[in-house]
């Protein structure tokens, strides 16, 4: 028969004590990889734009920088948000980030509502989901230059 694990009770674990050496090496290395992701977002923006300005025109560039923007401004200005909090007064909790998380889901779906609202005429949907699927992927660019953190 299979052997029996060992039940393990909270009072046998202490919590883990970090050094302020080691907090100040977990906080670079996060602010890094924020950092990193905001980057390839970026870059991921721009390769969007310009593949769409050069297949299809001005106006899917200005589509797809709508898409980018739907999802790389709210996004950097949550980034923002728990860099403050890694490094200054104001620390981010658990509630922060998930605040965070429903700001930057909300904000997107304002920015898409009003371009799909005020964009008749010269929106171009491909391009416009092309900007939002490239930033929303921007990790693939961490991924292929093994930069994740």
């Amino acid at each position: 028969m299979g052997a029996n694990p060992k039940v393990y009770s909270v009072e046998e674990h202490s919590p883990i004590v970090l050094t302020d050496a080691e907090r100040a090496r977990i906080g670079q290395r996060a602010s890094q990889g924020l950092v990193r992701a905001l980057v390839a977002q970026a870059g991921m923006a721009v390769f969007a734009i310009v593949l769409s300005g050069l297949l299809a025109g001005g106006d899917a560039a200005l589509s797809a920088l709508v898409g980018a923007a739907a999802y790389f401004v709210p996004n950097a200005l949550f980034a923002l948000r728990l860099l403050a909090g890694m490094f200054g007064p104001m620390k981010s909790g658990p509630m922060a980030f998930v605040w965070g998380a429903a700001f930057k889901l909300s904000t997107a779906i304002l920015i898409l509502g009003l371009a799909a609202w005020k964009g008749e005429g010269w929106l171009v949907w491909p391009a416009l989901l092309l900007g939002l699927l490239c930033v929303l992927k921007g990790y693939v660019l961490l991924l292929a230059f093994r930069k994740l953190p």
